[in-house]
């Protein structure tokens, strides 16, 4: 991987966090112009970030999510992205890429959003703009909503790969607002390690004043559960024919 494939997965990585992590903290901090503004507006803020995040990494595949870089392997594919060829080592630095944008763009969303943080009293407020978190507590409820969700998102990616339309990003974009509707419910729908863990970690690492607990307790299962869903869907997609179709 050139160092160009790299920044590009970084940015695009750290672009779909700061504007998804912007739109929990625009809904959820007090005194935001969109302060109550619903999980659906939290759906499609996530899926407009998705569709920035793309563009941006274009250069890399555009994976921005662990799971989908673990998908692509038990899919079998040669390649990750444009002459990266799949190895375990591209494997390792699509990772730290996408660990490193994660975390930047958390940082940036706090910066941005500073004044909120401080003015919003309730520390889960704040932790759940960095992190998800469920509606009911059941650490294996939870991972195999995560599990089923990723299923989702990888299997149909690959099915978007395959039938190449010129819309790809618009329909990934549109996936993930569907899934967000759809399966978010239980969990707040991580689908992507680097949703949650990155900025799982800036928010321990960041001086935001009243954050309380960074509950670690629970942070396994968005990482855990992504990445089975995510090599379930690559490997179930190889026994799906996709056929080429220009839509």
């Amino acid at each position: 991987m050139s160092l160009e494939v790299f920044v590009a997965e970084a940015f695009g990585t750290m672009l779909l966090l700061l504007l998804g992590t912007g739109v929990v903290a625009n809904v959820a901090l007090a005194g935001t112009k969109g302060n109550n503004g619903g999980f659906l507006m939290v759906n499609f803020g996530w899926g407009l970030a998705v569709f920035a995040g793309i563009y941006v990494a274009a250069l890399s595949g555009a994976h921005l999510n662990a799971a989908v870089t673990v998908g692509l392997m038990t899919n079998g594919a040669e390649q990750f992205g444009p002459g990266i060829d799949v190895n375990f080592v591209n494997m390792l630095l699509y990772f730290a890429a996408q660990m490193i944008g994660s975390i930047v763009g958390a940082v940036l969303c706090w910066v941005a959003y500073k004044q909120h943080f401080d003015a919003e009293p309730d520390p889960a407020n704040k932790l759940g703009v960095f992190s998800t978190g469920p509606a009911i507590r059941s650490n294996t409820w939870n991972l195999v909503t995560e599990i089923i969700g990723t299923f989702v998102l990888v299997f149909v990616i690959v099915a978007i790969g395959m039938t190449p339309s010129g819309l790809g990003p618009l329909a990934v974009a549109l996936l993930v607002v569907g899934i967000g509707a759809s399966l978010g419910g239980p969990t707040g729908y991580a689908i992507n390690p680097n949703r949650d863990l990155g900025p799982r970690i800036a928010h321990a690492l960041l001086p935001i004043k009243g954050k309380g607990s960074s509950d670690w307790s629970y942070a396994w299962v968005p990482v855990v559960g992504p990445l089975i869903g995510g090599a379930l869907g690559g490997l179930v997609a190889t026994f799906i024919s996709f056929p080429a179709v220009m839509v």
